[in-house]
């Protein structure tokens, strides 16, 4: 039995040890494009809903970029703060910027889809950038990204920002992001096959040839769902278009959240529709286990009882084990300017995010509806009514 246990979590932490070496590579930043070269413009769409806080500094970041046309289109999604004050204040100082007119909701919409779907009908420019609030764009990232989708070829892409974490749940969860789609998405097959299965994104950031997007019906098509993240790839994909992967580090910074409980709830609200739908959350709860907490029990285990009842070579398995969980951490404390104290402490940000998990997997199967910012959403794959052909055209 024991014997079996050290097997299993040397399996177990060497497949994404080494899917996330092979991956840093392949997830790579966009090179910066030669000087003078023309880009098309960009529409960058923001949707707003109580960001007073972000959305001044998020609009301002998105004017600085350099050597590229561009407009800055926000919309207030029913705001009860100051959020449209703040975006009219910027209107008056300069004429890229825009506000655009906030629609009701319409039954069977998440708020957030709703909202891009609107922003991308008001689009004034080729390519679009979608972004949250609490994105901060680098004055060079519209170039890199508008560089990398001509490149690549590919119809949609996006790229994890810098993950800024202040409070502990942040430092031990924030950056699973990163540790979820290296570790378990071969970045390599996924861009020689435009199968929905490969489709991954962070919804913090997209970038879109506004044509492929009605085309294939854009966040229409992910009306009912609240992680467009992997959604709105995927829709990509079924429609037979490329979509790709890039390293965002460098372009953009965001603070996902700020208080533990945002933290948790948070990151409960996508979780029904990846580790926590039921076809996945019994696998990769395995998988994180055996791999990314059991080599440390085990290894601890047998350190104990050194030298005996357990063999040196038992010991060495174990402890190969757990460099292999640690290593992807570690690795994206260098690359990505994670928080060392949660590399460290990975095996207990593992059993926190399984927690998360299960919360979501058991409120999703009592129907406990997903709320967020004040508002409730529907259960994750209800059926709403198609939108006609009329409803899918762009108004500009």
């Amino acid at each position: 039995m024991l014997l079996s246990l050290i097997i299993a979590s040397v399996l177990f932490a060497l497949v994404p040890a080494l899917l996330f070496r092979a991956n840093l590579r392949a997830y790579a930043p966009p090179p910066c494009p030669p000087s003078g070269q023309e880009f098309p413009p960009v529409s960058v769409l923001i949707p707003a809903r109580n960001e007073e806080n972000a959305i001044g500094d998020a609009v301002r970041a998105a004017l600085r970029n350099q050597g590229i046309e561009l407009e800055v289109v926000v919309l207030d999604d029913h705001s009860a703060d100051r959020t449209a004050a703040i975006v009219e204040q910027l209107i008056a100082t300069d004429e890229r910027v825009r506000l655009v007119p906030t629609p009701e909701l319409p039954a069977g919409w998440c708020g957030k889809q709703h909202a891009c779907w609107v922003l991308a009908r008001e689009a004034c420019h080729p390519l679009l950038l979608f972004i949250d609030a609490d994105v901060r764009l680098a004055p060079d990232a519209l170039a890199r990204m508008t560089a990398f989708l001509s490149a690549s070829g590919a119809d949609l892409a996006s790229g994890i920002p810098h993950q800024a974490t202040v409070g502990l749940l942040e430092k031990l969860l924030i950056p699973m992001i990163h540790f979820i789609l290296l570790g378990f998405l071969p970045i390599r097959q996924m861009r020689r096959s435009r199968q929905p299965s490969f489709a991954a994104g962070c919804g913090q950031l997209f970038i879109a040839r506004a044509q492929a997007y009605h085309r294939c019906g854009g966040h229409s098509v992910i009306r009912d769902t609240l992680h467009d993240g992997l959604k709105l790839p995927r829709a990509f994909r079924v429609a037979g278009l490329k979509t790709d992967l890039f390293d965002a580090t460098d372009l953009a910074t965001c603070r996902m959240y700020r208080a533990a409980g945002e933290v948790w709830f948070g990151l409960a609200k996508n979780a029904a529709e990846a580790l926590a739908a039921p076809a996945m959350i019994g696998p990769m709860t395995a998988a994180l286990l055996g791999g990314q907490v059991l080599p440390v029990i085990l290894l601890l285990l047998g350190l104990r009882s050194w030298p005996e009842p357990w063999p040196k070579w038992q010991i060495t398995l174990a402890l190969v084990a757990t460099i292999a969980a640690y290593y992807p951490r570690m690795a994206a404390v260098w690359r990505y300017r994670q928080s060392l104290l949660g590399a460290i402490l990975h095996p207990l940000g593992i059993l926190i995010l399984l927690a998360i998990q299960w919360f979501a997997f058991l409120c999703n199967a009592l129907g406990r509806p997903s709320t967020w910012k004040g508002r409730p959403y529907p259960t994750p794959g209800a059926q709403t009514k198609a939108l006609t052909p009329r409803e899918l055209e762009p108004t500009t």
